[in-house]
This record gives C-alpha cells, sequence and structure tokens, in this order.
C-alpha cells in the first residue's frame, strides 16, 4: 500500500512572512534567555496519569533547585487538585522569594476569576491568558471572525487587570498569547498582541510577556524564526514587552525552532525538562540549556546532577528518559564503535586538565554533569582495540602495548561474536588474565633464585613444575631476564618489554609485558606478570609467554 499522494491532501499550514533583510541568521546566542518551566502544566496535562500533589510538589522542588525562576504551575481553573496545589504553594509558603509562579487561563471570564482566586496573597505571580486566532480555530473551532476574536483577547486582559488591581499585595505580571500563533495571519496577531499590551499599558518600566507558541509545529525552524524577527520589529510597545517563545516539537525540530527564535529577537523561552508535553512534546530545555552550555555559555541552570533529575523526572512522570536522549541519556557518552574508542582514547591521553575541551566524539564533558567516564566506552561485537585497552587502563591501570591491544582485541572479539552482548570491563580483566597472566601449564611457576656470578653475568635457578612434575631449570645471562630465558634452553628472543607500576604508593603492585618469539618455529606472542616485585613480574611474564608459545605449537601441530 503506497501513502497517500501528499499534494492532493496537504499543503502550508503557516503563514508565510516576507523578510528578505532578516538579521537572524547572522545572529548568535551570547547568554541565556529567561527560563520558564511548564512542567507541571503542560508536561503534566500530557501524561498518562497526571501527577497528584506529592508528586507536583516534588517536581516542583526540583525545579527551584535547578534554578527556574518562574513556574507554570497549574491550570487552577482545569481541576480541584490543581487549585489546590496552588492553595498549598502560597498557604504553606514553599515559594522562594525569587521565584515567580505562573498559572494559565482560557479567556473566559469564570476561568480567569478562579485563576485569580487560586493565586490569592502569592507574592509573585505570573498570570498567563490565551485565546487561538489563527482561521482554522476561528473558523471551524469557535466560529468566530477576527473582530471578535481580538475582542475576546481584550475583554480578558481588561478582566485581569481589574482584578489583579484588587490585590496591591501581590507582584502581577501579565502575560498573553495568540494561540496557534504560527498558523495566523502576521498582520493580525500583531493587531491582537497590541490591543492587549495596550490594555496592559506595556512601558519599559511595566513589562508584560507576549508569548509566541508553535502550538502546532507547522514550518520549518526558519520559518518560526522569520515570524518572531516580524513581531519583534512591527509589535507596539516593545519596550514593554518580554517576547517568549513556547515551541513544540511536532516536526522534531523544536530545539533549532528556540534557538533560531532566540536569535531573532525574543527574550524568553517556555518548556520542559527533556521535551515533556502534548503529543510529540514541548521543547527540550536540557537540551537547549546545554547547548549554551557546551559553547561556553552559562544557562544559568544547574544540571551537575543530571541522573538525580532524571531519576525525580521518570519517578513523578512515570516517562522514561530514552538512552540517547541528548546529554541525559544512558548512551549519549557511550562509545561502542572501535574508531570511536579508538580516538577518544587518544583524546583523553592527550588531554590536560587546564585546557579547553576538545574531545573527538565528547562535545560535552561526562563529570560536568555528574557523570564518570565508566560508560564513555562499553565493549561490543562492533568494538575495537582502542576500546578494549581504555577500560583496561581506565579501570585496572593497566596500559598495553599496541600490538597486545590488538591480539587481546581478537581474544575479546571471539566472546562478543559469540555471546552477541556487551561485555564489561571486569569481564575484559578476566580474559585477559586468562588469556595473559594465569597461564600455567606446561610449566607452573614455583619460586627462583637469583646468583650473582660476575659483573657481567646474572644465575637464575627457576623452579616449576613441568607438566605436574618438579623441576630446577638453571640459566645464565646479563641480567634476570635473560638468565631466565636461557634456562628454558629455546630458540627465544626479546621483541619487546615494559615495566610499569600498577597505581601508586608503596603498595603498588607492579605489571611487566613481554613479547617473546620462538625463532625456531617463527611465532611469537605475549606473556603478562603482576607482582609486588617487579624480577618476579618479569620471570611470571616470561614462563606465562613460553607457555603460551607451547599451546599455539600444539594448535598448529594439531
Amino acid at each position: 500500500m503506497m501513502l497517500t499522494d501528499p499534494s492532493k491532501k496537504y499543503r502550508p499550514a503557516y503563514q508565510r512572512v516576507d523578510l528578505p533583510d532578516r538579521t537572524w541568521p547572522n545572529n548568535s546566542i551570547t547568554k541565556a534567555p529567561i527560563w520558564m518551566s511548564t512542567d507541571l502544566r503542560d508536561g503534566n496535562q500530557a501524561l498518562f496519569e497526571p501527577m497528584n500533589s506529592e508528586q507536583k510538589l516534588r517536581m516542583f522542588k526540583a525545579l527551584v533547585a535547578i534554578g527556574f525562576k518562574e513556574i507554570e504551575v497549574a491550570f487552577p481553573s482545569a481541576s480541584q487538585t490543581d487549585f489546590d496545589f496552588v492553595r498549598g504553594l502560597i498557604e504553606n509558603d514553599l515559594i522562594p522569594d525569587d521565584v515567580t509562579i505562573e498559572v494559565l487561563t482560557q479567556a473566559r471570564d469564570h476561568l480567569i476569576e478562579r485563576t485569580m482566586e487560586s493565586v490569592r496573597g502569592a507574592k509573585h505571580v505570573i498570570v498567563h491568558v490565551y485565546n487561538a486566532t489563527s482561521p482554522v480555530f476561528r473558523e471551524t473551532v469557535f466560529n468566530l471572525d477576527k473582530a471578535e476574536t481580538k475582542n475576546l483577547a481584550v475583554k480578558a486582559a481588561q478582566k485581569i487587570k481589574d482584578i489583579a488591581a484588587q490585590h496591591p499585595e501581590t507582584q502581577w505580571t501579565f502575560q498573553y498569547s495568540p494561540e496557534t500563533f504560527t498558523a495566523t495571519e502576521l498582520p493580525f496577531a500583531k493587531e491582537v498582541c497590541d490591543a492587549v499590551t495596550e490594555v496592559w499599558e506595556a512601558s519599559a518600566t511595566n513589562k508584560v510577556i507576549l508569548n509566541l507558541p508553535a502550538t502546532v509545529e507547522v514550518a520549518s525552524p526558519n520559518v518560526y524564526a522569520d515570524q518572531i524577527e516580524w513581531m519583534h520589529r512591527n509589535l507596539a510597545r516593545r519596550e514593554g514587552v518580554i517576547l517568549s517563545l513556547h515551541p513544540h516539537n511536532d516536526r522534531g525540530c523544536a530545539v533549532a525552532a528556540a534557538e533560531l527564535g532566540v536569535m531573532a529577537g525574543a527574550d524568553r523561552v517556555e518548556g520542559c525538562l527533556f521535551g515533556h508535553g502534548e503529543r510529540t512534546g514541548n521543547v527540550d530545555l536540557v537540551t537547549l540549556a546545554l547547548n549554551l552550555y557546551s559553547q561556553g555559555i552559562s544557562p544559568n541552570l544547574d544540571f551537575s546532577d543530571m541522573n538525580e533529575v532524571i531519576r525525580t523526572v521518570e519517578e513523578c512522570t512515570r516517562l522514561p528518559v530514552h538512552p540517547r536522549h541528548p546529554y541525559a541519556g544512558d548512551l549519549v557518552f557511550t562509545a561502542f564503535s572501535g574508531s570511536h574508542q579508538d580516538a577518544i582514547k587518544k583524546g583523553f591521553s592527550m588531554r590536560n586538565e587546564d585546557e579547553f575541551w576538545e574531545m573527538p566524539y565528547l562535545p560535552l564533558d561526562p563529570k560536568d554533569l555528574g557523570r564518570n567516564y565508566d560508560a564513555v566506552i562499553r565493549v561490543n561485537s562492533q568494538s575495537g582495540k582502542g576500546g578494549i585497552a581504555y577500560l583496561l587502563e581506565s579501570n585496572y591501570g593497566v596500559v598495553l602495548p599496541r600490538r597486545l591491544q590488538i591480539e587481546l582485541s581478537q581474544v575479546v572479539q571471539v566472546l562478543t561474536d559469540t555471546s552477541g552482548s556487551e561485555v564489561r570491563a571486569q569481564d575484559i580483566w578476566q580474559l585477559f588474565e586468562q588469556t595473559y597472566i594465569q597461564v600455567k601449564q606446561p610449566y607452573h611457576y614455583v619460586s627462583y633464585q637469583p646468583k650473582h656470578i660476575n659483573e657481567s653475568t646474572e644465575q637464575i635457578t627457576l623452579t616449576v613444575q613441568h607438566n605436574g612434575e618438579p623441576q630446577q631449570l638453571v640459566g645464565n645471562g646479563n641480567g634476570p631476564i635473560s638468565a631466565v630465558l636461557n634456562a628454558f634452553n629455546l630458540q627465544l628472543e626479546v621483541v619487546s618489554y615494559e615495566e610499569r607500576s600498577l597505581g601508586q604508593g608503596a603498595n603498588a603492585k607492579a605489571i611487566a609485558v613481554i613479547e617473546l618469539v620462538d625463532k625456531a618455529r617463527n611465532v611469537s606472542t605475549f606473556g603478562v606478570g603482576i607482582h609486588d616485585n617487579i624480577t618476579t613480574a618479569s620471570v611470571q611474564a616470561i614462563i606465562a609467554c613460553v607457555n603460551r608459545l607451547a599451546v599455539k605449537e600444539q594448535a598448529k601441530v594439531a
């Protein structure tokens, strides 16, 4: 079955704007906008089960802790639960002095009266009134013409102003939204907004909020930016207006629309944590804020404990945060790809703490969000040597030479191909131990005894069990390593040898990594030893390597 021919069913729903001298493409965001969280209103009304009072209070406190100074707490005329929640905040003195609560109402007298009653006695309140202004709503939903639509907004504005005047103990801010703004004719949207700000006597000393919502996202972000810039240029009493955005995400472009809208002249953004809200949600304030942060601009919001924010939102809303959600998802700082892992590992190895954060594939330091680096690199069948080496280094302090990284990655690849799933750092460590350290056949190390022969000769007496039988091997050399190699009476040659400390301090263990080639059989491999004493670690590494060479030879014969 084919999709319907869209040209016969759909047409652009937005109102085009002719703005050839638009300026927003050349602008940059240099400071954070005013943030307004509508998690408790728009976000809440979109849930399968709206939050109860306890959950709403927990969410409110979380929003305050993050740093929101404007929080839309309810639609008080919609339910007794919302009304009571607002009253509880006020009567129990739960609103910090620097936080302004916002309440929403439709442009209807009895709903305005109920809304104003709900905030009686509050110190700082934004009263947010709206009515739909687009042609499809005027004609289809409300059966109103333009004059009647404008009159509805003006009457509501006057009603709010009159009631507020009776309560001078409250610092009032008035907000108006022409709902479905993006589908409204721009001259008419301006006409209605100007009429409202005239009633409210907007001025530089009496600011009002005009909120221009993409109630349904019907156009690309550049169109929204053009609409915002046109309003920004043409509104009457602009010096008395806080121009606000309320983008929804129906086209998946809300973040871009908000950013371009701010470039186009907006002062304020309404949205929700993680993009909650009706349909596909409101604009995601977490992403917007951290986009700024990643560019060196303070968002004035604190997400330094992202896991706690996620936990609160998930428990209150019963909606999960997607594992690939920008900045917050479990997997967004995780690389499975081998090439990504190799680049990240190299980035960490070259990074100095006092430098700007410039890391391959990591636009933000996970530690800034309260995350650690444990999950940055994870290993599955798509991974490579870089990721495996990184996990061993970051979790166990083991730095592997490049050739051993390649060899070990092949060993791990067999495991991931077999299991088909992710392997953890401890799984890789166990495999590393089994493969390169705990290799005890045919030679099982028991002890060794060094002896100084002369200035150029060292002797090692090596006690082992060879295929279960006790045996002593004696070798001479210019040092302990050559002496042990000569004790085996094989044509062994050192390809590479590295030793280093595991950790710091007097109690740190030593690790020795050796690569030997059996020249008689033209085969090479690695062995590893770990011990408190570096010489003992080196002896154990040689024995592990000899055993692995023997295993390889047996496999070739078989």
